[in-house]
């Protein structure tokens, strides 16, 4: 097994096969599952496999700008939030890329406009991958400017 990579309690994160270049995410080992922001969730089919349609805001209160996104479905799974609510969500597999490091991962969609981060890294990815250093952040670098 390779090193475990080293990342504080909040990094920079992108899923370039969804088109999100930057997204800020909370390394939350409390969480079991990792989740993304989505919301429009729409299930269609293409070559007779599941796909899910589905827009996000990747900047934090920011929701005039909108990426829209597709992804093959994985699976459908309840899911309990911290305040202990049970949502029925669709789960798809996608690369995370942190640090210059690439990992294919497993997330769930919800709609997490009212909630301070888009993302969050929950511990049955986090247990495989990465060292967790709480107290310190963006340890795998500081967020790029924007170009375009």
């Amino acid at each position: 097994m390779s090193e475990l990579q080293l990342v504080g309690w909040r990094e920079w994160v992108a899923f370039p096969e969804l088109g999100v270049k930057r997204i800020k995410a909370k390394v939350d080992t409390g969480a079991r599952t990792s989740c993304l922001h989505a919301f429009r969730i729409e299930p269609f089919t293409r070559d007779g496999q599941d796909w899910l349609r589905f827009d996000i805001h990747p900047s934090q209160r920011d929701t005039s700008e909108v990426l829209s996104c597709e992804a093959p479905v994985k699976d459908r799974r309840i899911v309990r939030d911290s305040g202990g609510h049970e949502e029925f969500r669709y789960v798809i597999e996608t690369e995370l890329v942190i640090g210059g490091r690439s990992y294919p991962i497993e997330v769930t969609l919800t709609d997490r406009d009212n909630m301070k981060f888009r993302v969050l890294l929950g511990r049955t990815a986090v247990k495989r991958l990465f060292l967790v250093d709480p107290g310190r952040s963006y340890l795998t670098g500081t967020r790029s400017p924007r170009t375009g």
